[in-house]
């Protein structure tokens, strides 16, 4: 059976993308997983290791994209068009996290500047790059991964959570305050024009390669949880089981991150 729902999740060869995958591709049958990454070799190499797991109902294949790159995603959406058609779910999950080298004071600007682009402009580019396959979807929806960091509320009510990043942590929920507005902006838009349920999605604090390669960081010093359990988020916004959190802000777990 073929499936009926075509999912695209960007940087899905590892962390939260793998994770999330693995959720979706083993709850049914119905679902076809487009996992991506900065090059095919990283994609095509999840790809086999989830296999591999075992426990799959629905199917995943590897695309290559690299969000900073105009022409990869132009290329990606016209490999996704011919293969399918279409796209039901677009997962902006690709992302830079904090740096944190010993010279990265000395290279402030230029990380800003870097992750600028590829947490902000990369995801705007994938979006307005696949929003015509969106557009031929009966359910289309575009999920951005985004994070509590983004939230003004949130930050005002855990300062301690920003000032134990220091410095070095400011780009970061600076640009998942700008991917907010980008995703606000996107259902405004262009929502009479492609009906798409725009949502913004906070994955928690789970074990991730955004902090650092070191196992500490990875683990938040072993406060990092299970990011399957932001699959399992991810995958009830798929559903459409949180459509009533529609536009009130970031999703999680537990309920909304309001602005």
């Amino acid at each position: 059976m073929s499936p009926s729902t075509i999912i695209l999740i960007t940087g899905a060869n590892q962390g939260i993308g793998y994770a999330s995958t693995k959720v979706i591709a083993s709850s049914s049958d119905k679902y076809h997983v487009i996992v991506t990454g900065r090059t095919l070799e990283k994609a095509e190499k999840a790809v086999e290791q989830l296999k591999a797991e075992g426990g799959l109902k629905g199917s995943i294949s590897a695309l290559q994209l690299d969000q900073t790159d105009v022409a990869s995603v132009e290329r990606a959406a016209a490999a996704v068009d011919k293969e399918f058609g279409r796209l039901d779910v677009l997962v902006n999950n690709g992302a830079m996290g904090w740096q944190w080298h010993g010279d990265i004071q000395s290279q402030m600007y230029e990380y800003f500047v870097d992750i600028m682009a590829t947490n902000v402009a990369g995801p705007f580019s994938v979006s307005r790059t696949f929003r015509p396959l969106l557009k031929k979807s009966s359910d289309p929806r575009s999920i951005y991964v985004s994070s509590g960091m983004g939230s003004h509320e949130f930050i005002q009510q855990n300062p301690m959570a920003a000032k134990s990043y220091g410095e070095s942590g400011i780009p970061y929920p600076v640009t998942k305050a700008a991917l907010n507005m980008v995703a606000e902006l996107e259902a405004i838009v262009h929502g009479d024009e492609v009906k798409t349920k725009v949502f913004l999605f906070c994955p928690g604090l789970v074990v991730s390669n955004l902090r650092g390669p070191s196992e500490e960081m990875r683990q938040m010093g072993g406060n990092a949880g299970d990011p399957a359990v932001s699959g399992q988020t991810l995958l009830t916004i798929i559903e459409g089981k949180r459509d009533a959190d529609l536009g009130r802000g970031t999703v999680h777990k537990d309920g909304v991150y309001a602005w």
